[in-house]
């Protein structure tokens, strides 16, 4: 087998493998992500639960494993590195010594456990959240994202050391890691928005604005910045996967609710939202990449945004009708629904008039939505390109 020759910031010449920590740290962000699921089916399935719950253990696992590999290899670098080793490292607080990566998984574990204690004392004092974006748990999201970029990054910085490897068995694990970090942090930003992502909101402007704003960003900068040729379509597959998965795994399990009232009385976890068909509009940005790269870098971010509102719009607009009218369909996890809520609101399964915007809003909110995401692309474009280039 023939091996190639890379140049890591750990050491001098590896063979053809990929470190053991970026496995980790992938693994860590699944952690987070199947324990920040669950933990939101938990809520609306059962209602209170404790600081050392299963769903938050499965987040602090994910956390604590990440903060505590990229601790180890911080100091190891620091106290036994070589001045080469140190040379193709970030120094930071003037005294340590690691990767780009490292360094946002230290800080993003930081905050996970900073955090669990202020989200205990929410709850014991307010009560139930009710909303995704509560205080404790912004600090938690920007922790949990913080680990998943960081994983992005260490595993783009990997790829980004390789020399002529784009056939080795190297680069196509890369190109795996790569897809399943991008597909994770995907899965938070849906899931950090899902309040105004859901299939209620499908018929309405806001939806393709709010859409427009955050997922042009992740695309576009996947796509520049992997060496697959669907450096966008492949995280948008394990975006979908996933939380299909976790739609289709959890109602397996019993949950009864334990606080009041109980409108809605369940006896199974209730899954969350079916993932968005991003993955159709991923695949033109990974078109674009290819065939425009050679363009002014506001023309591809014009491309970018404009095929994404539009695509997202042709494919998603209908499917919020067949998810309404999939009234409790297993495959597309419409049985959700709060304990505390009446299962028989005559808009459970049917858009209000309010949730659907008029022609004038039409007319006006989709050119909005997509200079929003002209911008969101444009970013994203330039974040790809300095990922591409991250060797540290």
């Amino acid at each position: 087998m023939e091996t190639f020759v890379l140049e890591s910031p750990d050491s001098g010449p590896q063979k053809n493998h990929a470190p053991f920590y970026l496995n980790v740290i992938v693994l860590a962000s699944l952690s987070i992500m199947i324990g920040l699921i669950w933990d939101i089916s938990w809520h609306t399935s059962i209602g209170r639960d404790g600081l050392f719950s299963a769903p938050h253990l499965a987040i602090y696992l994910g956390g604590v494993v990440a903060g505590v590999f990229s601790g180890f290899r911080v100091l190891r670098i620091t106290i036994a590195g070589t001045p080469i080793e140190r040379s193709k490292s970030v120094r930071f607080w003037g005294i340590f010594y690691g990767s780009l990566g490292n360094l946002f998984c230290i800080w993003g574990a930081i905050a996970m456990l900073t955090s669990a204690p202020f989200d205990d004392w929410w709850h014991n004092t307010y009560g139930l959240d009710v909303t995704i974006l509560s205080p404790p748990h912004t600090i938690l999201l920007f922790g949990m994202i913080t680990i998943q970029f960081g994983a992005v990054v260490s595993v783009l910085s990997f790829q980004n050391l390789q020399v002529n490897a784009e056939k080795s068995s190297v680069q196509k694990w890369s190109n795996v890691l790569i897809a399943l970090s991008g597909g994770f942090i995907l899965a938070m930003t849906f899931t950090m928005a899902s309040e105004y992502l859901g299939r209620h909101e499908m018929h309405g402007v806001l939806f393709y604005q709010i859409a427009g704003f955050l997922f042009p960003l992740f695309l576009v900068s996947l796509s520049v910045a992997s060496r697959s040729r669907w450096g966008a379509t492949h995280p948008a597959i394990v975006y979908t996967l996933f939380l299909m998965i976790m739609n289709w795994v959890l109602p397996l399990f019993p949950a009864t609710p334990r606080l009041g009232p109980v409108l809605n009385p369940i006896t199974a976890f209730q899954p969350f939202e079916f993932p968005l068909l991003i993955v159709f509009p991923a695949i033109l940005i990974d078109i674009i990449t290819r065939r425009a790269q050679n363009k002014n870098a506001w023309i591809r971010a014009v491309l970018y945004g404009i095929s994404f509102v539009l695509i997202l719009l042709i494919v998603q607009w209908p499917f919020g009708s067949v998810l309404m009218a999939s009234k409790g369909h297993w495959f597309f996890g419409t049985s959700q629904w709060y304990f505390g809520s009446d299962p028989n609101w005559e808009y459970r399964y049917a858009y209000g008039p309010w949730m659907i915007s008029s022609l004038s809003e039409w007319f006006v909110g989709i050119p909005i939505a997509s200079a929003i995401a002209i911008i969101s692309s444009r970013v994203g474009l330039s974040w790809g390109k300095w990922m591409k280039r991250i060797v540290r």
